[in-house]
């Protein structure tokens, strides 16, 4: 892999820093303010108490002030206090209804039918590095920057623009970032990516920041209690008991509703066996969850759509690749061919369908989920298993 350099920086100028209120965000302005940029801080408004809670009572209010979110009115306080301890300017902006369409609503519409999305994902391609860009522009902006534990490289060889993942590999978030095309990432900063936790940590006990020892917020910010489930009943989401089954279709009991389970699953099942069921396959057409022990749910194959690559050049040169290729966020990466097997999208940036096989079977390819392709340290792209 050809040797990279982080110690090229764009110029100096006006960045919009994407504040959720939590310590990451916040220490990544200060970075940029030491650096010499004029910053400008950001708290995006993506949901309220009815959307989460299903009421927007003062009780709600509470449930939300945990530590746990985001986005809730006391994160947004922690966000504008940061700002003035950095003597920076401090928005929020309203962007519900663009998170209730690209976020909310793919998300109950997948669990509805048997597939288990990553919210994360559709979160940063359609908010932060979307529409928050667009309000960048608004701003005079030239940079946007978010508390991600990720890089942004440029090859001193070819000028490109490489995603790379964050120093520290328990806190790295490449995987819900392979979707930046060439044109965002150069107007894109990570400035945490090469801190670890600690350090970050560290860092914004130094500057006196409010939140230096905040809790870190959950992977779904929308759901802060946990309760997935009842989040999607709330939305209206139900799913009809139906039958549990074997791969021979023998029944094996009545599950709850096919929202309840994604593959893999053990717990929470409710069937008493001599050796335990995990989940293999969804099948929303039957209404059926079809039952496996755990060697079943091992496979070689994906197959994924909507694939977008960090090249220059938008896709690879060749139509096969080898590269290591992760299939959740916390999995393992492992040694795979990429075969492009149908390009669509437009000339600036095409949308590919792919084949991926693994040298070795991976345990629970799951419908939904994201797999992303990595050449060492790098982000090479990434798209929706299906």
């Amino acid at each position: 892999m050809t040797d990279v350099s982080s110690s090229a920086v764009p110029v100096r100028g006006r960045a919009l820093i994407a504040m959720s209120g939590g310590v990451d965000s916040s220490v990544a302005a200060a970075c940029m303010q030491r650096d010499g940029y004029e910053c400008i801080g950001i708290t995006m408004q993506l949901y309220d108490n009815a959307t989460v809670y299903g009421d927007s009572t003062q009780a709600a209010c509470d449930r939300t002030s945990n530590g746990r979110t985001c986005c809730s009115l006391v994160d947004t306080e922690d966000a504008k206090r940061v700002c003035e301890n950095l003597g920076i300017d401090h928005y929020t902006a309203n962007f519900r209804e663009a998170f209730g369409e690209c976020v909310i609503r793919k998300f109950t519409d997948s669990y509805s039918r048997g597939i288990t999305p990553n919210p994360c994902i559709d979160c940063n391609r359609y908010l932060k590095f979307d529409r928050l860009m667009k309000r960048a522009e608004e701003l005079g902006c030239d940079t946007v920057v978010t508390g991600h534990y990720a890089r942004v490289i440029i090859n001193p060889e070819t000028g490109e623009y490489e995603l790379h993942k964050g120093m520290d590999p328990s806190k790295d978030q490449s995987y819900v970032l392979y979707m930046l095309s060439q044109e965002q990432l150069s107007h894109i900063r990570f400035p945490i990516g090469e801190l670890n936790k600690d350090e970050t940590r560290r860092i914004a006990d130094e500057y006196g920041f409010v939140n230096s020892h905040k809790p870190d917020s959950q992977d779904i910010c929308f759901i802060p209690d946990g309760d997935t489930r009842g989040f999607l009943r709330r939305q209206g989401v139900e799913c009809e008991p139906g039958s549990f089954v074997t791969e021979n279709g023998e029944f094996l009991g009545e599950h709850t509703g096919i929202c309840d389970y994604t593959i893999g699953q053990r717990k929470g099942l409710g069937i008493p066996a001599q050796h335990p069921w995990y989940v293999k396959k969804i099948d929303p057409e039957m209404n059926e969850i079809i039952l496996s022990d755990n060697d079943a749910l091992f496979g070689r194959e994906l197959r994924a759509v909507d694939v977008c690559w960090t090249y220059a050049a938008g896709k690879p040169a060749s139509a096969e690749i080898r590269c290591k290729a992760r299939i959740r966020y916390h999995h393992r990466e492992a040694d795979a061919a990429v075969y492009i097997t149908q390009s669509s999208g437009t000339d600036a940036r095409p949308a590919d369908s792919v084949k991926v096989v693994f040298d070795e079977p991976q345990r629970a390819i799951t419908p939904g989920q994201a797999v992303v392709f990595y050449d060492g340290d790098r982000v090479l792209g990434g798209g929706t298993i299906v």
